[in-house]
């Protein structure tokens, strides 16, 4: 007795709602994966309540405002003239301490390239004002 084999009968898989299935993983995955924002260190930012009164010679005052524009003790420079001016004043007075005070709406581009300035000129004592706490 010959067997004759069927040609092509083979397991078929119905691939026409697979795309169907493959979009309902990925909509599952996405809604139920929580993403992990990042929480940083648990601190609490000081705030002053009192200071030490510090003579006027030993402070030089640094003030920029909201335009980005540089004051150092109620003179108006540019930012790349605050190394040699800063460099002169510790020349004068090597415990010079640098008040920095910016308004909050400073654009920080401007912050930093001042604090660049205050680096390269070697000042290393330099205090930023805070908002006095009020009880």
């Amino acid at each position: 007795m010959e067997l004759r084999r069927k040609a092509g009968s083979g397991a078929r898989i119905p691939t026409s709602s697979m795309a169907d299935i493959a979009f309902l993983l990925i909509v599952f995955f996405m809604v139920t994966t929580i993403f992990k924002l990042e929480q940083g260190l648990p601190i609490t930012l000081p705030r002053s309540i009192a200071g030490d009164k510090i003579p006027r010679e030993r402070i030089a005052h640094i003030w920029i405002d909201r335009q980005g524009t540089i004051s150092i003790d109620d003179l108006v420079i540019g930012v790349y003239d605050i190394e040699p001016l800063v460099t002169a004043k510790l020349r004068e007075n090597p415990a010079l301490i640098i008040s920095f005070n910016t308004d909050e709406k400073t654009p920080y581009g401007i912050m930093d390239e001042a604090m660049e300035r205050l680096k390269l000129a070697n000042a290393l004592r330099v205090s930023f004002t805070t908002i006095p706490h009020e009880d």
